[in-house]
């Protein structure tokens, strides 16, 4: 992966970064009509906190994560593209601990949603690994966590492949959607990662 923009000390995201086969890299303009394409179905959003968005929202959604480029102010955002088409999406905020405020939070949350068209080709798992390597040039960051919905079987399984463990299962703690749902929480480490392990 080629992050020589990113130095040990900061976490703003360049403009792009380059895995094997991927390019993450942030938002911009014009980006809602590609996202649109997996954001506005239903069954990439069921277990998402959001509905399938219209173009109203897609346009929203991608003016407000535009500005989303340094974790350390509080969140990174990133496309995710494979030869020029954008496969998904993934992202990575500051956590606000028990003691702790977001300026010296030690624990960072990272979320994603890919294209169905795309699966089973291991995007998935390229991209959050190059999320959590950006996640942990955070020298104070020494915990990453992922929460999903306990129906979603297939963030369950990428969190695991990545090294990830769950640590939680949270019984209808959320009303989402109508309808109670539970929650797993996976985490890892940074003595856990292998790029700084």
């Amino acid at each position: 992966m080629d992050m020589a923009d990113v130095g040990g000390a900061t976490t703003t995201a360049p403009e792009m970064i380059r895995t094997d086969r991927l390019v993450l890299r942030t938002y911009r303009p014009g980006d809602h009509r590609d996202l649109l394409t997996f954001y506005g179905r239903s069954d990439v959003c069921r277990y998402l906190l959001n509905d399938p968005w219209d173009l109203a929202e897609a346009r929203e959604a991608v003016q407000s994560r535009i500005c989303r480029r340094d974790l350390a102010a509080g969140a990174v955002a990133l496309v995710v593209e494979s030869d020029g088409m954008v496969v998904g999406s993934v992202s990575a905020w500051l956590v606000e601990e028990s003691g702790c405020t977001a300026e010296t939070a030690h624990t960072a949350e990272v979320g994603w949603a890919f294209s169905p068209d795309f699966g089973g080709r291991g995007f998935a798992t390229e991209a959050v690994t190059a999320l959590i390597d950006l996640v942990f040039a955070t020298p104070r960051l020494r915990r990453v966590v992922a929460q999903m919905d306990a129906r979603n079987e297939s963030s369950a399984r990428l969190a695991r492949r990545i090294g990830m463990r769950r640590e939680a299962h949270f019984r209808q703690n959320a009303w989402i959607k109508n309808e109670w749902t539970d929650t797993v929480v996976f985490s890892m480490l940074r003595s856990e990662w292998p790029s700084v392990a």
